[in-house]
Formats: structure tokens, sequence, C-alpha cells
């Protein structure tokens, strides 16, 4: 049965949907069977693995509100063992269409459920709030995946997110853990990058993930080609950064 990981912080800009895209490629190029849900409005983990959101005609909203099983949403991407679960502009008013539905909470959960035996790991790219898609990922997660970005600012907001996996888990899904905290856009010539990674590993120990993603021009570059980093420049820091990061997930679920 798959790992199901969301990919969250409701802070924008820190490389969540980066983490999403490239974490799930290498997955699936380490052969590992992989669902990328793309449950953001903005679609961008949508093209970033080179589909066009505007022509998608079945999305993760159509599970969610019209009860589509997901296995008619789901499609097969261009890269190895990789499908995705796609996402368009729909998806915006999806919150307030779903404030009436029963079980509201597990409407994403339930959907899963139908195909979770069919891949190893299923990875959740979260919008940058805490609204009802974002309760709905963490209801339907077994972990949450946190991105960090290694700034003045990474930690505001954190404890934010830390209190409400704890609510979580006191009402709608007990098991729910941290995966793992992810540093990103690590610039090693700043003495802040170093005193956040430091301050961050002060934090959560063992939690904090040794994989460090580096801020990479070929990482920034290849959502536009929509390709994730391994298979748009293989050899860069980026994509070495994120096949380290796949098998440390792989790793520590085994």
């Amino acid at each position: 049965m798959g790992k199901t990981i969301a990919i969250a912080n409701q802070k924008g800009g820190v490389g969540k949907t980066t983490t999403a895209v490239n974490l799930s490629a290498c997955l699936g190029y380490k052969n590992k069977k992989t669902l990328i849900i793309d449950i953001d409005p903005q679609g961008n983990t949508t093209s970033g693995l080179g589909l066009d959101p505007r022509t998608v005609e079945t999305s993760v909203y159509d599970c969610l509100i019209n009860d589509v099983p997901m296995e008619k949403a789901i499609v097969k991407t261009e890269f190895s063992n990789l499908w995705i679960c796609p996402s368009n502009i729909d998806l915006a008013g999806a919150e307030l269409e779903m404030v009436s539905l029963a079980e509201r909470e597990f409407l994403l959960k339930n959907s899963i459920a139908k195909i979770k035996d069919q891949f190893d790991f299923i990875l959740i790219d979260c919008p940058p709030s805490l609204g009802l898609i974002t309760l709905n990922s963490f209801a339907a997660a077994d972990t949450v995946l946190v991105p960090i970005q290694c700034e003045y600012y990474a930690l505001e907001g954190l404890s934010q997110l830390t209190n409400t996996i704890k609510i979580i888990k006191k009402g709608i899904n007990p098991p729910l853990g941290i995966e793992g905290i992810l540093l990103t856009m690590f610039d090693a010539r700043t003495n802040l990058s170093i005193q956040v990674v430091e301050e961050v590993k002060k934090f959560f120990g063992s939690k904090v993930y040794a994989s460090i993603i580096p801020r990479n021009v070929r990482l920034s570059e290849a959502p536009s080609f929509g390709q994730p980093i391994i298979f748009y420049d293989k050899n860069s820091k980026g994509a070495e950064s994120y096949l380290d990061l796949a098998d440390e997930v792989i790793e520590n679920n085994r």
C-alpha cells in the first residue's frame, strides 16, 4: 500500500511545488511507482510536469466535488513510473463548494483510498494556505513533508503549521506525523543560510533531511520547459540534491 505524503507550508515561495515535482520524478526514476496529486489551484505542479492546466479535462476538482473516481483523473506523465492527478482553475472555488458537503474533510482521503495500493508513493502538493483543501490533504496523508526556505523568516509560521498538525492528530487523523523538514534555497556563501540550517536542526533534530536543496539556476529554469530537473539537467546541483532526497525518503520508509 502506498505511503501518502502531503508537501505543505502555508508560507508561499519556499520551494514546495519545486519539491513536489522533483521529488516525485526522482522517486519514479528510482523505480518507485509514484502518483503526484496537484491540489493547488495554481496548477504549477501540473505545468511543471509538462501538462497544460487549461486543457485538462478531468482534474482533482472532479474527484473532490463531482465524485469522479480518481483513476479517471490520473494521467501517466512522460517520465518513468510517474503519474499525476492534475489541477486546473476549477479548483479555485472548490473550498466554497466543499463547505456544504458531507464529510467534507475526508473527500480526498476517500478518493485516494480506492487507488492507494497501486502506488509505492503518493505525494500531495498542497496550496500555500491552511484552508479546507489543505485540511483534506492532511486528513488523507500518512505524514507531512515541510519545505523551509533558508531565509530570515524561515521559522515564521512553522509553529502555526505544527499546531495545525497537532489539531488534526487529535480529531481527524491521529496517526499523522512529520515525514521530514527539507531545507531549500540554501546559499553556502551567506552566513544567514548557515544560521537557518543550525536553527532548524536545533528545533527538529533528526527530522531534518541531510539533503539540502541549493539555490540553483537550472532548478529555476526547468519548470518553464515542463520538465523535472533530473530530465532537464541531470548533472546539476539541483538534480543531485533531489536524487539524494529521494534516497532518504525511500530509506526512511523501508
